[in-house]
């Protein structure tokens, strides 16, 4: 039977098995990660820490969903709760300076692989931004954390993705969404690469509808009929 071995490092308690030696805390946040050596094979790996779990129902919900949608996919874009060591993430990246063109074509094309796969599974990501693109020094890409990840439903949650690669039909409330919420963070993230930051850096959901339709206009009527919220309406100066 496996022993466990308990650390506390930087304040954060990580508690594993003998099976893993431990090497170096790579990363803190939401689910802090540390890098470990697995004996067999001397490989680092990186094991995420999902931080209280249980304190409230959506957490628990968040946390059974990722375990459950990763043990179905396999795939070198997507990273998971145990995966090989990457040494950075796209948001670290773009915090430095833009990248050039062929860097950026280069990881975009590894990001639509990974969702191709991921859709191909009826998973939505519903959470795709810089900061959960994982990168190593040899430019692999995974898409990590999966915690607001949802199969493809005829009813989804309203209010999900962070507000700068949020979809418009999200922001909207629209309940009847698809893949293609992914697809818009994606296209985000590509000009976020050639522009060094945000294409829609909206301060509220209001000011990021309003920086949207300042680029590419407003929606046509037809799309425009099926907000049924009065508040919504008027919020984005709709009157039809």
């Amino acid at each position: 039977m496996a022993e466990f071995v308990r650390a506390e490092i930087l304040g954060t308690k990580f508690e594993y098995t003998t099976r893993h030696v431990y090497f170096l805390l790579v990363a803190l946040g939401l689910g802090p990660t540390t890098a470990e050596k697995i004996k067999i094979t001397q490989q680092p790996v990186a094991l995420k820490k999902i931080m209280k779990p249980f304190d409230s129902s959506s957490l628990a919900k968040r946390t059974y969903r990722e375990i459950r949608l990763l043990k179905y996919l396999r795939h070198e874009n997507v990273s998971y709760i145990a995966t090989e060591l990457l040494g950075t993430d796209l948001g670290r990246l773009l915090s430095i300076k833009p990248l050039d063109s062929k860097f950026a074509q280069y990881f975009i094309y590894q990001i639509l692989r990974g969702l191709k796969y991921i859709h191909s599974a009826n998973v939505i990501h519903r959470d795709l931004k810089p900061t959960n693109i994982l990168i190593n020094e040899n430019c692999d890409l995974k898409i990590c954390d999966f915690g607001l990840a949802r199969l493809q439903e005829p009813q989804m949650t309203g209010y999900v993705a962070t507000r700068y690669y949020r979809a418009p039909e999200i922001m909207l409330t629209w309940q009847r969404y698809g893949v293609q919420v992914d697809v818009w963070s994606a296209g985000c993230i590509l000009a976020e690469m050639l522009r060094g930051k945000p294409l829609f850096p909206g301060k509220d959901h209001v000011h990021q509808f309003h920086l949207i339709t300042n680029i590419l206009g407003n929606p046509p009527d037809a799309v425009i009929e099926k907000i049924t919220s009065k508040n919504i309406r008027r919020l984005t100066d709709f009157d039809i």
